[in-house]
């Protein structure tokens, strides 16, 4: 287990940095990344996967809800993505390696390995590559997590003093194409101490989730996703060491 820089909890993390449509700051773009520098916020991104095996930043597996073409992320090429516009800015799709460059350290980093298996399970590898490869030799805190306990035991493998979480929550959306048993491991965080995991990034509505209290007292990190209004971080405050939040402006320190 490689321990979570405390630089994470004491920031406030931008989900999918600082974006803002309406600004032409779009979820993972430049803009974005900068924005957050700007106000001095955590900064969390998503990585999916290109066709020549690089780390795009870029949440969704399609690109039709965020830019003017359709088809798959992992189909093109990184050279062919940074040629595309996300949707309403100036911004183009970047490469890992770029975004790390354009924060230097300067604040925390969090990257989610979007699974690329399709059901949380063991069809993984190439992504987990290029994010190892990307953060080789990075200086300034950064730290993996993913839904798929597989992606974050292969980042065990493939970069051990990398630190490492779990994305969790209770699982119980139709929106994850697993079966009974696998959403209830899932729930469990039973892969925690198997995967190295120092922390977990956990729904803010289950905070209060008996396993949630349990990895709190052996001392893993408590982050949550996705706080929306003043509201809602007044009550993850009393769980979570920190907060990813998007379309309101947190308060310095979260903890």
């Amino acid at each position: 287990m490689t321990a979570l820089d405390p630089a994470f909890l004491s920031v406030p993390l931008a989900h999918r940095a600082l974006h803002d449509a309406s600004a032409g700051r779009p979820e993972n773009g430049p803009s974005a990344v900068r924005a957050a520098l700007e106000a001095g916020y955590g900064i969390e991104i998503d990585v999916q996967l290109t066709s020549d095996g690089r780390a795009a930043v870029f949440h969704d597996g399609g690109l039709d809800r965020l830019t003017a073409e359709t088809g798959p992320v992992r189909d093109r090429t990184m050279a062919a993505l940074e040629g595309l516009h996300l949707t309403g800015s100036d911004d183009r799709i970047p490469c890992l390696e770029a975004v790390l460059a354009l924060v230097d350290g300067a604040v925390p980093v969090l990257i989610e390995i979007k699974d690329q298996d399709g059901g949380l399970g063991p069809d993984i590898g190439p992504l987990e590559a290029a994010v190892a490869r990307a953060a080789t030799g990075y200086r300034g805190p950064l730290a993996v997590m993913s839904f798929n306990p597989h992606s974050v035991a292969e980042m065990a493998r493939l970069a051990p003093d990398l630190p490492r979480g779990l994305t969790t929550c209770d699982f119980a959306s139709d929106d994850w194409r697993i079966d009974d048993a696998r959403r209830a491991h899932l729930a469990e965080i039973a892969d925690y101490d198997r995967v190295g995991a120092s922390f977990v990034s956990h729904f803010h509505k289950r905070l209060n989730d008996a396993r949630i209290a349990e990895l709190k007292r052996a001392g893993a990190g408590i982050l949550c996703w996705t706080i929306r209004s003043p509201a809602e971080e007044a009550a993850a405050r009393s769980v979570a060491h920190t907060i990813t939040f998007e379309r309101y402006l947190p308060a310095f320190p979260v903890a």
